[in-house]
């Protein structure tokens, strides 16, 4: 038996969104950064672009869960004296899409393949968007750290 290997021509996107409204920022982005790397499908190859495009609405509503919102971030400007710092819960009420693309862009590959990847992603603060046009779907499946539904896991601990 021989091992499958997808090529570009095999590879279907498509476009979901994702509301923001009331999810922590670190799940969201986590469940973002699967979709875009393809890891919910079952032709997912890590050294492939095999994901989809993803489009996060109401990022202004996203929530910082426990002390993060007092945690510095940190960044160099490249200048001499340009190192600049702001606390998470000031750049959420800022600039909420730059906020979340920061987490987001942190959960992807650091290579050329993750800057392929975070092209297809698109933030937005409020609860519209312009790409109606691609026939978006609502993202309504959620994804654990490990790849395995959520609502799998609620049955089995009922059980």
């Amino acid at each position: 038996m021989r091992t499958y290997s997808v090529k570009e021509k095999d590879i279907v996107r498509k476009w979901y969104v994702l509301d923001a409204a009331g999810r922590p920022m670190g799940r969201l982005a986590s469940e973002a950064a699967a979709i875009l790397r393809g890891k919910h499908k079952p032709m997912f190859t890590p050294n492939l672009d095999t994901g989809d495009h993803v489009i996060v609405i109401n990022a202004e509503r996203a929530i910082l869960t426990g002390r993060k919102g007092k945690e510095e971030i940190h960044w160099h400007t490249g200048w001499p004296g340009g190192l600049r710092s702001i606390a998470r819960a000031k750049e959420q009420t800022e600039k909420p899409d730059r906020a979340l693309y920061r987490v987001i862009k942190g959960m992807l590959p650091h290579n050329r393949l993750g800057a392929k990847m975070i092209k297809k992603l698109k933030i937005y603060a409020g609860p519209t968007h312009p790409h109606t046009a691609q026939t978006p779907e609502l993202w309504t499946r959620s994804l654990d750290v490990m790849g395995q539904h959520s609502r799998n896991k609620k049955v089995a601990a009922e059980e």
